[in-house]
């Protein structure tokens, strides 16, 4: 069976869902993650959880359509939200992110802004 695939990676959590070809919910799974505060006003996110939640949903998320449908399906396209502003800096040479991801709603750079 052919589906689509949608991920909503969030501030708190991912979520995948599985859509057949009349558009219809066949399955979904999601996963929070941890929020990091290293000082007050400051939010972060690890980017290696952030991608590790996602693989884990997308194979959960497929194993429960599987299951729903009495079948394998077939991926045949992928949507993808994500969490506005929230930036990451990953490593050229390394593939590995270079710091947490800074999450849109951090106001470490609040004076910063109003100076503009």
């Amino acid at each position: 069976m052919k589906c689509v695939a949608a991920i909503d990676q969030g501030t708190q959590s991912t979520r995948v869902f599985i859509f057949d070809q009349d558009a219809q919910p066949v399955a979904s799974h999601q996963e929070q993650f941890k929020q990091v505060y290293p000082k007050a006003g400051w939010c972060e996110h690890d980017p290696l959880l952030i991608w590790g939640s996602v693989q884990r949903c997308i194979t959960a998320a497929v194993a429960a359509a599987e299951a729903a449908a009495g079948c394998t399906i077939e991926v045949v396209a992928v949507g993808i939200t994500n969490q506005r502003e929230t930036t990451v800096l990953w490593s050229r040479s390394t593939g590995q992110p270079l710091h947490n991801a800074i999450v849109w709603h951090d106001n470490r750079t609040s004076e910063l802004c109003r100076a503009w």
